[in-house]
């Protein structure tokens, strides 16, 4: 199963269907769930060193955790992206406002530049 997810990322980036850098972290978390597959024995050992007496109780945790940091970053994109959009659209403001300055102070339509 994580080879298959691995493939179908990569097609979707290809496709251009997913942003590459998020590509890239599927991917990294495909190929880590076919290790974790193939090997089982890999992670409860991993488990009894950090000192957790149930695997799957681990894996859970380790699972939420990737996730709060994959929301976290989402957010963090959001905002900024919102951020641009509000400054662009105050940029965009003016300059229609000059614009319309302008056109007040010259209605012949002719301008020199």
């Amino acid at each position: 199963m994580g080879v298959s997810l691995a493939v179908l990322i990569l097609y979707l980036v290809r496709r251009d269907h997913l942003y590459l850098m998020h590509g890239l972290f599927w991917v990294v978390v495909a190929i880590v769930a076919a290790v974790l597959g193939t090997w089982p024995g890999l992670f409860d050992r991993l488990a009894v060193m950090m000192g957790v007496s149930y695997p799957p109780a681990l894996m859970l945790l380790l699972t939420c955790m990737v996730l709060f940091v994959k929301a976290l970053h989402a957010d963090m994109v959001n905002t900024r992206i919102e951020r641009d959009v509000r400054r662009l659209n105050q940029r965009l403001a003016l300059m229609e406002a000059d614009m319309q300055t302008m056109r007040q102070s010259n209605p012949t339509g002719s301008t020199t530049a």
